[in-house]
């Protein structure tokens, strides 16, 4: 993702940052070089704020918001120092498309390199137990499929989250080629089930590592569960 596209840029207040809770501010810049004050929601929000670790050990998917000036702000807690990439999937209203936007930033202090953990089918969060079935193929649309249980029982009440029953993140280790997507089917159109089942349908631009991150709402909280799958040719 780059920090420029179609005119518009991604301007990070500070590049280097402390450790802990702090204001994360930023504005999007126009093609003529003012900040934006005009965006189209996508599901709900004026803009989706995606922050990681480059190890991609650390995932935060949040909403700023926007001050009359243009300039964004959010509170954050990043405890452990290192390089960090924030994205921001926007729909600028002069546009008329979705664009993604990402630039670096760090967090000072003792830095300590991390590593992705290893595949793993099943993840548990917060008790519940979330299950990935499907597979990654470089250049081709696949359907992957995360089931949610909790104590070995089925969640048949997912609830709405942005309106859906859930936002799956992909992340390549190393470029951080990065993809969003949401589930098929939504809350209210009389076909799609509250759960167990998230299915989705994504395309990955290579071969490589990735981090699979999902985000889902059940009993009034959003959780996130962390997959790394590998993308075959």
């Amino acid at each position: 993702m780059q920090i420029t596209q179609d005119g518009y840029t991604l301007d990070l207040a500070e590049k280097i940052v402390a450790a802990g809770e702090i204001e994360f501010r930023f504005r999007i810049l126009g093609p003529d070089g003012a900040p934006v004050t005009e965006f189209d929601a996508i599901h709900d929000k004026e803009l989706h704020l995606i922050v990681v670790r480059r190890e991609l050990t650390g995932f935060w998917h949040v909403h700023p918001q926007r001050q009359a000036d243009g300039t964004w702000t959010v509170r954050l807690t990043l405890p452990e120092a290192g390089a960090y990439r924030a994205f921001t999937d926007i729909a600028p209203r002069a546009l008329g498309t979705t664009i993604t936007l990402g630039a670096d930033f760090a967090i000072a202090g003792d830095y300590r390199p991390g590593t992705a953990p290893q595949p793993e089918r099943t993840v548990t969060v917060d008790g519940y137990d979330v299950t990935l079935d499907g597979d990654l193929v470089a250049g081709e649309g696949r359907l992957l499929t995360l089931t949610v249980r909790k104590d070995g029982a089925p969640v048949t009440d997912l609830q709405p989250y942005l309106a859906a029953y859930g936002h799956l993140v992909i992340l390549r280790a190393g470029d951080l080629a990065y993809v969003h997507v949401h589930p098929n089917g939504e809350p209210g159109d009389g076909v799609t089930a509250p759960g167990p089942e998230i299915t989705f349908h994504t395309a990955v631009p290579g071969r490589g590592t990735y981090r699979l991150f999902l985000d889902f709402k059940h009993g009034d909280q959003v959780r996130t569960a962390a997959f790394t799958l590998p993308a075959t040719h």
